[in-house]
């Protein structure tokens, strides 16, 4: 079993900060309206092209988009970089409940043949109903999960290529049909830490994501939707969701990890804190009981930072060391059964690079990664380094912040 590696596209914007999405007034979306804080990047598509572009040529398999107000839309804003990219995938997540199942079956199609079966679903059932309200929907937490289901038995019905009725609880499809079906048919992701989660990804899903919690935690994760799945007589694969801070020394990594936590002042954790605790995910409370809102013992596994969940929902860890380090973690997750990391870093743009010209290297020399895939291979290499241009110049030679 091979690792795959995924990078992030952050459409919410992005910056040296973790508060990054506090600093605009209007989301971003024009550069002469953002409030000036030093190191923030509005998400505009030549920034997203730049991320995207360079998450291909440092061999990650596809981006995560995520989904809800402050982003802009997945759907479009990944389509629309399938046209500067050539190998890329695009992991899409979207709301199952303010989309029709069928047309998202069909959406799902037509994505495929434009970027040539480049597409991956990411289904985000929602765990905060202030967020859901505000798209209109007005379930409570275990209802949206049932609906889900439905949803996704509904989306796998279609994707057969002939009529498909299906009668439940929130779907009532007659003739569903998607007249010309994905190909490939794309892998569907899924997350949830509740009671009412775990049935759904075992009838459903192709991969059950996680967010980065200790190894062992991990472990009883993987093992309830394994024994959930066995039940059902299905296969599921899984992926954690983790930041990195990946630099050429452990102490690097570290003062790194220790400015991004001089930035946050008191103020703006406890306000971060008391939103997150409103949360009705189980996911986020099990993030927020990590560190418990305190700026203390935040190396709570080894590498495993949990620093990032101070003030930002949903991820909330990050590994940080040496290149080695990380790797370790990495080969640590994957010998419990994650076979996909889907990783981000601040900025996106520069962590990306750090990881990919210091980590991915590691990897591949333990043999996790699947072979013939590393896009520099055959560089002589610099400084620690894979090269990616005449003369041995690495990729990236400035620490920044």
């Amino acid at each position: 079993m091979s690792v795959h590696l995924h990078w992030f596209l952050p459409t919410g914007g992005d910056g040296r900060t973790l508060v990054d999405r506090h600093a605009y007034t209007d989301g971003g979306i024009r550069r002469d309206r953002i409030t000036p804080v030093s190191g923030v990047r509005a998400p505009d598509v030549e920034y997203l092209a730049q991320i995207a572009k360079a998450a291909e040529q440092l061999g990650f398999e596809a981006v995560l988009t995520p989904t809800g107000t402050w982003c802009e839309d997945a759907w479009l804003t990944t389509v629309a970089l399938t046209q500067v990219t050539e190998r890329l995938k695009f992991l899409v997540a979207f709301r199952p409940g303010v989309i029709s199942p069928v047309l998202a079956a069909q959406m799902a199609a037509t994505y495929q043949r434009i970027s040539r079966g480049r597409l991956l679903l990411n289904v985000v059932t929602g765990g905060d109903s202030t967020e859901q309200r505000r798209f209109g929907d007005h379930l409570d937490h275990d209802r949206r999960y049932a609906r889900t289901d439905e949803f996704l038995q509904v989306v796998r019905g279609v994707w057969g290529g002939e009529p498909f009725d299906f009668r439940g609880e929130h779907y009532q499809i007659e003739g569903g049909l998607t007249a010309l079906p994905p190909d490939p048919l794309p892998q569907i992701f899924f997350g949830g830490s509740s009671a009412a989660a775990g049935p759904v990804a075992a009838r459903n899903v192709d991969v059950y994501l996680t967010w980065g919690e200790p190894p062992e935690e991990v472990k009883q994760k993987i093992d309830w939707i394994r024994g959930l799945a066995e039940r059902e007589g299905r296969t599921v694969r899984f992926g954690i969701r983790l930041h990195t801070i990946s630099r050429d020394s452990s102490k690097e990594a570290w003062a790194t990890a220790g400015r991004l936590l001089d930035d946050l002042d008191p103020g703006t954790v406890a306000a971060a804190q008391q939103a997150l605790g409103k949360s009705e995910s189980v996911g986020q409370q099990r993030m927020l009981a990590l560190h418990g809102g305190s700026r203390e013992k935040l190396e709570i596994s080894p590498n495993l930072w949990a620093g990032v969940g101070l003030v930002r929902g949903g991820a909330g860890t990050a590994l940080v060391g040496s290149h080695a380090e990380v790797a370790d973690r990495i080969e640590e997750y994957h010998s419990l059964g994650i076979e996909h990391f889907v990783l981000s870093g601040y900025p996106h743009l520069e962590e990306a690079y750090w990881f990919g010209e210091g980590v991915r290297p590691e990897l591949a020399a333990r043999g996790l990664l699947e072979a013939g895939r590393g896009p520099l291979a055959g560089v002589p290499a610099a400084n620690g380094r894979p090269a990616s241009a005449p003369g041995g110049a690495p990729l990236l030679i400035a620490g920044g912040r």
